[in-house]
């Protein structure tokens, strides 16, 4: 089956431009002009990734990304921003965008960071489907965390914690290596599927918002620790019983 991507773009000649490099991975592509029009597409259709421009006429970027979450936690949604937008970026990432590129961007990369949530997306897809079930390992348990990635669904003490695909991911990488220290560009590599010097405010957002729903005092965080100078590590004594 083809993928279907949603790109929210205000400015036709760029969304042209978008579309034509992403029809060339062989992708189905809408587009969408404004916020309201994004939201009205968004809860109508399922789409593998959208491409979601910060900046719109009406409803911003910011505020689609919050409602499309808010109904729909595992769409995956890779945000647009300036290059000056140091703030939108981060504000997008505590909203819950997966990733985000600056513009301008190169096709290359364009290209490379869609086909990194395509597959982060079909990966998730066949476990959550079954396939190959005798292969994978279904369940992670440390002390009172279960993980399924069956269900993609995670519990803490018996409490469901409210994570995006992406905070499932990167949560089930880290206590799948407890104890092991990775460095932002690492954990880039590994959960994002890219590594490009810039980006590594991905994982300190993603990380600030994993610790705000699984720490008892995310201040003081003892579950997912920084390792100060070198990165961040899952501390299976945090979720001891």
């Amino acid at each position: 089956m083809t993928d279907s991507i949603l790109v929210v773009e205000d400015e036709q000649d760029i969304a042209d431009l978008i579309a034509v490099h992403l029809r060339e991975l062989s992708l189905n592509v809408d587009h969408s002009l404004t916020g309201e029009k994004a939201l009205e597409l968004a809860f109508t259709n399922n789409y593998s990734l959208i491409l979601l421009d910060v900046m719109l006429p009406g409803i911003s970027g910011l505020d689609v990304c919050r409602q499309i979450r808010d109904k729909k936690p595992a769409q995956a949604i890779l945000m647009l921003t300036s290059r000056t937008s140091e703030t939108d970026r981060v504000v997008g990432l505590e909203l819950g965008a997966d990733d985000y590129m600056t513009k301008p961007f190169s096709v290359r990369e364009l290209q490379a960071r869609v086909r990194s949530q395509l597959r982060r997306v079909h990966i998730m897809s066949k476990l959550t489907q079954g396939i190959d079930e005798e292969d994978i390992t279904q369940k992670l348990c440390v002390g009172q965390l279960q993980i399924d990635i069956t269900t993609h669904s995670a519990t803490l003490a018996d409490k469901i914690l409210d994570l995006t695909s992406t905070e499932f991911d990167l949560l089930f990488y880290l206590a799948s290596h407890s104890e092991q220290v990775f460095s932002r560009s690492e954990l880039l590599s590994s959960v994002w599927g890219y590594n490009h010097s810039g980006y590594e405010h991905t994982v300190n957002s993603h990380i600030n918002r994993l610790r705000n729903k699984l720490e008892k005092n995310p201040a003081n965080p003892e579950i997912v620790q920084t390792v100060w100078g070198v990165g961040y590590k899952f501390n299976a004594q945090g979720v001891s019983l």
